[in-house]
């Protein structure tokens, strides 16, 4: 009898860790914890700098990354501090020059070299937070994706013109375009924003493109996705071969036709369908 009641213990202590490991959850932990307060420009945003925190906060980004978390429109708050710490990183600089890398052995692959292209093989970029960088706004506004994006504030922003280029992707741009490819800029911009664009972009190191895509009154009727999967079927239908496509924001890449290759540049600090 001494026996069976040690196994019964011994499998309802199993069965409670168990259930203690599936219902574990790493903001439980923090219940009751009075936050810290940031000390940077986040507008007071209240952080839990814990290690098992920042483990939570990658993973949530990753995801984004990944495409498993869509339609968000705003960062958790516990993780906004992680966001803007890894957006403004070094580590941010290495994973653009590693997919920059990864874009230029791809080039290496293709059948398109300067001497061989027939002036039909096309690239596509996107321009905010692919070739222009939009973190010296997050900065000023110090929110980081903590709060919904203000157009209105952000378009203005755009309009100055004084964007920087993301790290190592003029040197990118430059390498395609050397290698005799068609260069396509598609933004979800507007179309009252071109000569801003334009200035922004030459001034940032970036010219020759064949052509700049900005949306106007009847394709701001259409979802960004659809906008962009426009472009690219219109592209092809003039017999252009569309072989890569760059951007930051998933609707760069989704629906028809699919391009040849794409690469996506971090950014979880929005998300734009």
């Amino acid at each position: 009898m001494a026996r069976s009641l040690v196994l019964s213990l011994t499998l309802a202590f199993l069965f409670i860790g168990m259930v203690s490991a599936r219902d574990w959850n790493i903001l439980n932990q923090f219940k009751g914890l009075k936050p810290t307060k940031s000390t940077n420009s986040q507008k007071g945003v209240a952080t839990l700098k814990d290690p098992n925190l920042s483990g939570y906060c990658e993973s949530w980004r990753i995801n984004v990354e990944l495409h498993n978390i869509r339609d968000f429109t705003v960062v958790p708050q516990e993780c906004v501090w992680f966001v803007q710490k890894y957006m403004t990183s070094s580590q941010y600089e290495d994973d653009v020059e590693r997919a920059v890398d990864e874009a230029i052995l791809y080039l290496g692959k293709t059948c398109c070299e300067k001497k061989k292209c027939d002036a039909m093989d096309a690239w596509i970029f996107d321009i905010d937070d692919t070739l222009l960088s939009t973190i010296p706004y997050h900065k000023s506004n110090g929110c980081f994706g903590g709060e919904q994006l203000n157009t209105t504030k952000f378009e203005e922003w755009q309009s100055w013109g004084k964007a920087p280029a993301v790290p190592n992707m003029v040197k990118l741009f430059h390498e395609i375009r050397e290698r005799g490819f068609k260069i396509f800029l598609v933004s979800s911009r507007k179309e009252y924003l071109r000569s801003a664009t334009v200035e922004n972009l030459i001034e940032a190191g970036y010219h020759g493109w064949s052509n700049l895509l900005l949306r106007g009154e009847e394709d701001e009727k259409k979802s960004v996705t659809q906008y962009k999967a426009d472009v690219r079927a219109w592209l092809t239908s003039l017999g252009y071969k569309v072989w890569g496509v760059m951007g930051a924001q998933w609707n760069s890449f989704a629906g028809c036709p699919v391009p040849k290759r794409t690469f996506k540049l971090p950014n979880s600090i929005y998300y734009v369908a």
